[in-house]
């Protein structure tokens, strides 16, 4: 049976509402969950953006499930010697059932220190690359000074360890970045179900690697109510080329996404109730070569999300053959 879990939005949802996604996530079927992590929401609708290693800390007490950072940026806004101890306490809290997911970051998170947000996204996988390996060292338990391109540390020793380190997986976008997760990850995560994406990541030396896939859904028994909501609080996922990675402010992406359409959005994502369109949905991420798929409802209709994928969606899940 293919491995669905649940994606919990830091950005929509206080931690306290995300806490009890998590208990009917896990009451529902979905086997993990995955938890973004920002410091500013994508829009002012969106409304939260709460520290997520402190809802991590709430979940750990809360449910079993797996969780996955989807995804955390170790470059600018937190040193990754600062990830490193907070993924470390995650992983012990949750009794090795953690994953920190990484990538290379947005300006909308990373700027809020006034440090200068690299225009190049070479030099923000270069800063990717040597915080992987600064975390990794780290979670050794010896004393570490590291002078390295981007970052300093000065006889840093973590204390607070897991039996064995969480595995690290590696957000990729573009054909470069997910070669780059293939090489230095553990595993590979993304939001876009392309099966080039994927072989980037296996061919760069991800072969064998688990990869997680996420995805966004409006369940409603009223399709025109959950085109609204979609196009209402996430028309930003339709804003083209590197502006995700750039623009600064929530108003910025709520002005840019003024330019994209209301048809658009609905035609993006799968809103309403047939559960036939929720499993093409689905599958296109298995079909992609995905292992494990987290799909997030967006908006108020929570409970009725989860009734409905426990009885008529994750029954009938399974791995594409061929």
């Amino acid at each position: 049976m293919a491995r669905v879990g649940y994606f919990l939005s830091s950005e929509e949802f206080s931690p306290t509402e995300l806490v009890e996604q998590a208990k009917m996530a896990q009451d529902a079927g979905f086997h993990a969950l995955w938890i973004s992590d920002h410091f500013h929401p994508w829009n002012d609708a969106q409304g939260q953006s709460g520290f997520v290693w402190g809802t991590i800390g709430a979940l750990s007490q809360a449910v079993d499930l797996p969780i996955t950072t989807a995804v955390t940026c170790p470059t600018v806004r937190m040193h990754p010697a600062i990830v490193a101890q907070a993924a470390a306490t995650a992983a012990v809290q949750t009794g090795g059932k953690f994953a920190l997911g990484v990538g290379s970051g947005e300006a909308l998170n990373e700027h809020i220190l006034g440090d200068r947000w690299p225009a190049s996204a070479g030099v923000r996988l270069e800063m990717l690359e040597e915080a992987v390996e600064l975390i990794r060292r780290l979670w050794s338990g010896e004393l570490v000074t590291h002078h390295g391109r981007h970052y300093t540390v000065e006889g840093a020793r973590i204390y607070t360890l897991p039996d064995q380190p969480p595995p690290i997986y590696v957000s990729g976008f573009g054909p470069r970045s997910a070669q780059l997760a293939g090489r230095v990850g553990d595993g590979y995560v993304s939001v876009l179900p392309d099966a080039e994406l994927v072989e980037a990541f296996r061919s760069g030396g991800g072969a064998g690697k688990p990869t997680q896939g996420g995805y966004k859904v409006c369940w409603s028994r009223d399709r025109e109510v959950a085109e609204k909501n979609a196009y209402r609080l996430w028309s930003n996922e339709l804003i083209p080329g590197e502006l995700a990675q750039v623009l600064p402010q929530p108003a910025h992406f709520e002005q840019a996404s003024s330019l994209v359409s209301e048809a658009a959005v609905a035609d993006h994502f799968v809103c309403g109730d047939d559960p036939d369109e929720h499993l093409r949905g689905l599958n296109s991420y298995f079909e992609a070569g995905y292992d494990e798929v987290f799909v997030n409802q967006i908006g108020p209709e929570q409970r009725g999300f989860f009734d409905f994928y426990a009885e008529r969606v994750l029954p009938m899940i399974a791995a594409p053959t061929g």
